[in-house]
């Protein structure tokens, strides 16, 4: 594999099995700048939910997610860890061919170190997923790899 100057590195411990779809952890080049991104639900500006379903929302929450990361000049490949909330496991795992089919639609194939989180409720009444993230961005400002 090739790494990119400044980007990212995934570690991946002798001996374990390769996450499916998750890096087991990823190393942050020296002098990166660390950007924390709030929990995003699946709602626009006008915070209105993209609709009742688990899809759609997963779908807005992570393009919510790029929305933030984009805005402070990085790109998905910077994206270090992500988190998310879910307040039904077993609708998560239905759905989860499509949900992959989103990620690699909105993110590609760059696989942070994730994990999965169910919760009894999220802050917003009708949202059914929430995604966190950290991201390390190139030191110099400008610099896109």
């Amino acid at each position: 594999m090739t790494i990119r100057r400044g980007a990212l590195e995934p570690v991946e411990p002798p001996g374990w099995r390769r996450g499916s779809g998750y890096s087991h952890g990823m190393l942050a080049p020296a002098g990166g700048r660390v950007l924390f991104i709030a929990g995003q639900v699946g709602w626009d500006q006008e915070e209105r939910l993209a609709g009742p379903g688990f899809v759609e929302q997963f779908e807005r929450a992570l393009a919510n997610v790029m929305a933030v990361l984009v805005a402070a000049g990085g790109a998905a490949h910077h994206l270090g860890r992500l988190t998310v909330y879910v307040v039904d496991r077993a609708e998560y795992l239905e759905a989860l061919a499509e949900v992959g089919a989103i990620y690699r639609r909105v993110v590609g194939r760059h696989f942070p170190a994730m994990a999965l989180v169910e919760v009894a409720a999220l802050l917003e009444p009708d949202a059914l997923v929430e995604i966190e993230a950290t991201a390390v961005l190139p030191a110099a400002t400008g610099e896109q790899e």
